[in-house]
């Protein structure tokens, strides 16, 4: 295929837009795995007092993704940014056993919003890196991800720090939008 007739076909098929929103407890490593994707610098992460927004390509579409903070005081704001959500990300510390609990019950909360309903959900166990990091069937289990059956999901085991797992869970983001999409 010659270069005129990728062009063409580029031209005829724009990237479609994606909107995926990114959540967690705060210190799960969302921003990083933001970054990441983006390619950019991991070495200086604040955590985010609101939200960031960064637009990767992939796979033929342009994915517009919205990382909100997870500190308590803002997650009750989160309800603002799930209209027209076509994937949901949410990204949990699988080294900070403690708040299991606490992080499980913020993603049953997210998974009986009437305006994520249907949307797929991709569970990001982070920081896999780490000797005392949960796995992701362990964290499956005691979040009761098999009894989800309103949606598709996906559990992936990544390291946002090294980039580990985290375009496995991206691969299965698109081909689900794909399948979304058809």
């Amino acid at each position: 295929m010659g270069l005129l007739s990728i062009l063409r076909k580029l031209k005829s098929a724009p990237d479609q837009e994606v909107r995926i929103l990114l959540l967690g407890l705060d210190n799960a490593g969302k921003t990083t795995l933001l970054k990441q994707l983006a390619s950019e610098d991991i070495s200086h992460i604040t955590p985010t007092q609101g939200f960031n927004i960064k637009s990767v390509q992939s796979q033929g579409f342009k994915l517009n993704v919205w990382d909100i903070g997870g500190q308590r005081k803002i997650r009750p704001y989160w309800r603002n940014y799930f209209e027209n959500t076509d994937v949901l990300i949410y990204v949990i510390d699988s080294a900070d056993r403690k708040r299991f609990e606490e992080t499980g019950q913020e993603l049953a909360e997210l998974l009986d919003e009437e305006k994520l309903s249907a949307v797929p959900v991709l569970v990001f166990a982070n920081k896999q890196d780490l000797l005392t990091a949960a796995p992701a069937s362990e964290i499956a289990e005691g979040l009761n991800l098999h009894t989800i059956r309103d949606r598709v999901w996906q559990i992936q085991s990544c390291s946002a720090l090294t980039g580990e797992g985290v375009q496995d869970g991206m691969n299965w983001v698109c081909k689900n939008i794909h399948a979304k999409k058809k």
